[in-house]
């Protein structure tokens, strides 16, 4: 295996191991020998071994019952049978859990096996990968070598993986055959029995409402609800987990949930994905006993599990430590049926987790953890939910992270990519570089990333890999806090950035043109990048103008945005961010480059010259779930005759822009905007500029209805801020559809501060 040091094999095994001659020009000098009793995943490894090899050397190697086979005879024996037993007398299959695997020679043998369900499988495609050459690049994409001759050295590898639970978050690594290959086995992974299967956790997550649902329970038992401000509420809140009546049912549920599916080992028993936790008298003074929310979590989720012990003593409850539960309780530790899955939302994503200083509350947070959970699984985030389609510079992380994760004792990982996605960054190759992290954590990742890119990009690999390097080194140049809702990248991808990497996928491009796979798939990789041209084209031409310089971007934006939803479609992208379908999101992207309509000069910039002023029309607007939160419309009192139109039956920040490097500086900022409105007075919307630096709004102000109802725009004065690429401008409307019915937003403009 890559990296992996065989461990206690001397005493195990009956005789040294030596070197094979499996197949000579095409010819078998083998069979594989199975047991009569071999389970079915055992089966279905002796038939996957077969039809490899046959691909590799052309040669029909029967498969043999054991016992038929003379034990002198040259033969692969697959799965933990009788001659495995015999062969191996030392050996308790119970070391090797469900995923372990043996691979040694011995005599004329190579034997082939592991624990159950699924060890004996990893067997063969380790052996088949490592020692073979075949690759998986992903469910339909493979490379397999032309070997007639197929020598195999002396092998000794016994080897359990650390990591019981290992998930790949992407869509091309559900493929349950795939994700067997890759040596995933998570509750998303579709593995069917005769592959071994995979774990499934009941509920998944978030299940207190799941299993105690409000609108069955709530008008009888308001208490079992969490109590805020002195009200009980179901609206974005929690149980209320000291009230004994609430537990005793929920139990009831728990164990009916379980009654339907005792094969699955594990249930859910978590928080809903939202503040809201309870403050009744009980449970707060649980909460300041414990010195954190996790306390009252814990005691609830512990005499839970303590009751689903007495019916099934073998089943695990897991829960999370999740955004306010994030931090250890003092006293009350997990029993021992009670998995803590410990999750890094909050983390950044461009420095690892053991030595970044961004990092620091989180890596507190798991060294207590590990020291009093007796089985800790990890959520870790690996992607932009804000914005699949970008890059996403945190490769150089995810190796560090994951042997952190197991030198804190984690036994389950959960790597949440992009699933919805097929052209983020780099889906192929993140999910097959995790796999074999989580799989082997000492692996070498910068061989492994190399490795998959030189075999499935071919002579294009080397310019790819430059583009990789330049934009990881951006975000550490920039020492960009990294979170995984992003959405953006002007704050730490530069204009020379951007050019250099469109200068390394045209030369990528032009390496591989007389190959339509590589083409395609060179193609799909530079989908995040053409994206951020168009996004930031605006932004990016006007430095090109200040510079002097030929804008390297393309001269039709809208032939060019033309041809990146057409290539969305042909690779079946699916979603744009978490939730919202690139279908959705089509008509905004189109809307950034419709053809220029006449826009008007705002009075307070009449009379200036060109550099000192500036303009932000609603095509260089991010809008938050487009199409439901926000809308690009038709406006003719707008000063271009477009606005972003905001309903009103919700308080995001759903029109936002973020300033760009070529506007940073000294700016008087200006926003136009109005309301339609019901009601003659109250409050309309809010507006401001926010840094990320600070984490504070400027020229934050709440507009009234007096001010801005109405047909006409009105502009408003943010006042005079030191714009820097770490902030931007948000409007937000105040979930007042009952005095409000719309916000709509022109423009903001700048006019420069001279000294």
């Amino acid at each position: 295996m890559r990296a992996c040091t065989a461990i206690g094999l001397l005493a195990l095994f009956a005789a040294p191991g030596m070197a094979l001659t499996l197949t000579t020009n095409g010819a078998a000098n083998c069979v594989i020998a199975i047991a009569a009793d071999a389970t079915v995943p055992e089966q279905t490894a002796a038939k996957e071994l077969q039809s490899h090899l046959k691909l590799v050397t052309g040669a029909d190697i029967p498969i043999r019952d054991e016992a038929a086979v003379p034990d002198n005879a040259q033969q692969i024996v697959v799965g933990p049978g009788a001659r495995f037993h015999k062969a191996f007398p030392a050996l308790d299959l119970a070391t090797l859990k469900q995923d372990g695997i043996v691979m040694q020679t011995a005599g004329n043998a190579l034997y082939l096996a592991g624990g159950r369900p699924r060890g004996t499988l990893y067997a063969v495609y380790t052996f088949l990968e490592d020692t073979v050459g075949c690759r998986w690049w992903s469910a339909s994409e493979n490379y397999v070598p032309k070997r007639p001759t197929l020598d195999v050295p002396a092998l000794s590898t016994i080897y359990t993986p650390k990591l019981q639970y290992r998930e790949a978050f992407y869509r091309g690594a559900f493929d349950g055959v795939f994700a067997t290959k890759l040596k995933t086995d998570g509750h998303f992974e579709r593995i069917p029995p005769e592959y071994g299967g995979h774990y499934t956790i009941l509920g998944w997550c978030h299940t207190f409402y799941q299993l105690l649902p409000p609108e069955k329970y709530f008008a009888a038992h308001p208490e079992w609800y969490s109590e805020i401000n002195g009200k009980r509420t179901s609206d974005n809140a929690q149980l209320c987990l000291t009230n004994e009546e609430m537990r005793a049912e929920f139990v009831k549920q728990a164990l009916a949930r379980i009654r339907t599916n005792p094969e699955a080992g594990i249930i859910s028993i978590a928080q809903n994905d939202c503040g809201g936790a309870c403050t009744c008298p009980k449970c707060r003074a649980l909460a300041e006993a414990e010195g954190a929310q996790s306390g009252p979590l814990l005691h609830f989720v512990n005499a839970v599990a303590a009751d689903i012990e007495k019916e099934y003593p073998n089943f695990l409850v897991e829960t999370l430590a999740y955004n306010y539960t994030r931090q250890p309780p003092k006293i009350v530790k997990p029993r021992k049926n009670v998995i803590v899955r410990l999750c890094s939302i909050e983390c950044s994503y461009s420095q690892p987790l053991a030595t970044g200083k961004q990092n620091a509350t989180f890596r507190s947070d798991i060294e207590k953890w590990s020291a009093v959970a007796p089985q800790l699984y990890i959520w870790d985030y690996v992607t932009d939910f804000a914005n699949y389609i970008i890059p996403h510079p945190n490769m150089r992380v995810l190796a560090p992270n994951i042997r952190f994760f197991v030198d804190h004792k984690a036994i389950g990982l959960f790597e949440q990519g992009d699933a919805g996605c097929t052209c983020s960054d780099f889906p192929e190759l993140r999910a097959w570089l995790i796999a074999h992290v989580m799989w082997n954590p000492a692996a070498d990742e910068k061989a492994l990333i190399r490795e998959f890119m030189q075999g499935y990009y071919g002579p294009a690999a080397e310019p790819l890999l430059q583009y990789i390097e330049l934009i990881h080194n951006a975000i550490e140049r920039n020492n960009t806090y990294l979170t995984c809702y992003m959405g953006d990248t002007s704050a730490w991808l530069t204009y020379d950035d951007v050019r250099k990497a469109c200068g390394l996928f045209a030369e990528a491009a032009a390496k591989v043109q007389d190959d339509p796979t590589l083409t395609a798939r060179v193609r799909r990789a530079r989908m995040p990048l053409d994206h951020v041209v168009l996004l930031r084209y605006a932004a990016l031409k006007r430095t090109a103008k200040a510079r002097k310089q030929p804008f390297f971007g393309p001269a039709d934006p809208v032939a060019f945005c033309d041809d990146f939803i057409k290539s969305a479609h042909t690779f079946d992208i699916g979603n744009y961010s978490e939730g919202e379908s690139f279908a959705d999101y089509e008509p905004v992207l189109r809307s950034r480059f419709r053809p220029a309509g006449t826009v008007t000069v705002p009075d307070v910039c009449k009379g200036l010259g060109e550099d000192d002023w500036t303009d932000v029309q609603d095509n260089e607007f991010r809008l938050a779930n487009p199409g439901t939160w926000a809308t690009i419309v038709d406006d003719a009192k707008a000063s271009d005759g477009r606005a972003a139109r905001m309903t009103t039956n919700h308080n995001q920040w759903a029109t936002q822009w973020a300033v760009p490097a070529d506007l940073q500086g000294r700016w008087h900022v200006y926003a136009a905007a109005r309301c339609e409105a019901t009601a003659k007075e109250g409050d309309a919307f809010q507006i401001g500029v926010y840094d990320e630096a600070s984490k504070t709004t400027l020229g934050g102000q709440t507009v009234r209805i007096e001010q801005s109802a109405g047909p006409e725009y009105k502009t408003f004065d943010l006042g005079t801020i030191d714009l820097t690429p770490q902030m931007y401008f948000w409007a937000a409307p105040m979930n007042n559809p009952d005095k409000v019915s719309a916000v709509y937003v022109d423009r903001v403009f700048l006019v420069r501060e001279r000294k």
